[in-house]
């Protein structure tokens, strides 16, 4: 059994959850319940790998080894009933290099870019860094969940000329797990305006029953035709600072354009430990994820039943996926700033402002519950009194 009551102190570690918010808030004995990491150790199956690695002493030049192929495609199918071939992996840094670089290969400055609204930041952030024009489609909340407006998509899509559409499967900030019909009916209009799919999937271990992720290359018939998918062990392991993902690439088109950029940018080496890592995670991490699922879960509920006996006006969005939950302070009449404000220097708590993942944010927080119950129980009774 893994011990995930543990706790650890992770001050002074060049932590960006735990040392930057002093920095940047002016404030100290700050609780961190926002930057998307766990305070959990990894499964000891990575941390032994990585002793074995250090104890050798030497860290040169690494190949890729086709059993980290073998452990990908053996997770993929195994976990998410997708097949994936060798010569279709791409690795890349992290998720976020791999979308800036599919961006750079498959659009031009000023080419419109589909993105949900709210969704995670950096989207937007990469897209302005390259010059491409962001075009947000708000999501629509509809018993207690977010679901997409097709029709507005639609419009939009027509109207901006659209080339390409990031996809959050599943959803940050919302913890939707996007359904197999959902997929497929966004699909299926990219399909008909030809739109190229960026599909970011780096939760797709974290989905809580009896909810199932589905793989947008499975959403539909031959979507893999006009899709990039994006994943990596970081985010299901704990393993964000070690920097590795991959990128799936099927048509022979887009993958001659991805690899064309990638090479431009010389961005194919990537560093030993997320190699390592990579292929430590796949191996000997699933007893691991099995309970921290359910401890995650616990987190969950408690966090909804302490709102409700002591902040019943917000408005929590039940997660189906994800340790994120999304919070909708909108009753208490606050401001985003006086919002933040008060959890910040009145509670000592930080979490992640909504407004930041778009204009649908609106006096919403993110909230991260992968932490130890009692760190999560303090940062709720934080929360209550920065709110009452």
């Amino acid at each position: 059994m893994v011990n995930f009551d543990e706790q650890f102190n992770r001050k002074g570690t060049n932590s960006v959850k735990w040392d930057q918010i002093c920095e940047t808030y002016q404030e100290e004995e700050l609780l961190p319940l926002w930057v998307a990491d766990m305070d959990f150790k990894a499964p000891d199956g990575v941390i032994q790998a990585y002793q074995k690695m250090i104890q050798q002493g030497i860290f040169g030049y690494n190949t890729t080894p086709d059993s980290l192929y073998e452990a990908i495609i053996d997770w993929e199918k195994n976990h998410h009933h997708l097949s994936v071939a060798k010569e279709e992996i791409f690795f890349f840094s992290g998720v976020l290099a791999g979308l800036a670089t599919a961006i750079q290969a498959f659009t031009e400055p000023n080419d419109a870019v589909l993105i949900h609204d709210p969704v995670y930041p950096p989207f937007s952030g990469i897209l302005t860094e390259n010059k491409r024009k962001i075009v947000r489609s708000r999501l629509l909340e509809k018993d207690g969940r977010f679901v997409m407006d097709y029709a507005d998509m639609e419009e939009k899509i027509k109207q901006n000329q659209i080339k390409l559409a990031i996809l959050c499967n599943p959803h940050n900030p919302g913890g939707r797990v996007w359904t197999k019909k959902e997929l497929n009916r966004f699909g299926e209009l990219c399909r008909k305006y030809q739109v190229i799919v960026l599909s970011d999937e780096i939760h797709q271990d974290l989905v809580f029953a009896p909810h199932q992720m589905t793989s947008f290359f499975n959403a539909g018939d031959n979507f893999a035709d006009f899709t990039v998918q994006f994943t990596s062990m970081t985010k299901t392991f704990n393993l964000a600072g070690i920097k590795n993902s991959v990128a799936f690439v099927k048509n022979p088109k887009l993958h001659k354009q991805l690899e064309h950029k990638q090479t431009e940018n010389f961005q194919q080496e990537i560093n030993t430990f997320g190699l390592v890592g990579m292929e430590a995670a796949y191996r000997t991490g699933e007893e691991w994820l099995e309970e921290l699922l359910v401890y995650l879960q616990k987190n969950i509920e408690d966090t909804f039943k302490f709102f409700s006996e002591h902040l019943p006006k917000a408005k929590i969005m039940r997660p189906e996926g994800t340790y994120l939950l999304w919070i909708d302070f909108s009753e208490y009449g606050l401001t985003d700033e006086q919002l933040e404000n008060q959890l910040v220097h009145e509670g000592k708590v930080v979490l992640n402002a909504g407004i930041s993942y778009g204009p649908g944010g609106k006096q919403h927080m993110r909230l991260n519950v992968a932490c130890p119950n009692a760190t999560l129980l303090e940062g709720l009774k934080r929360i209550a009194q920065a709110i009452n």
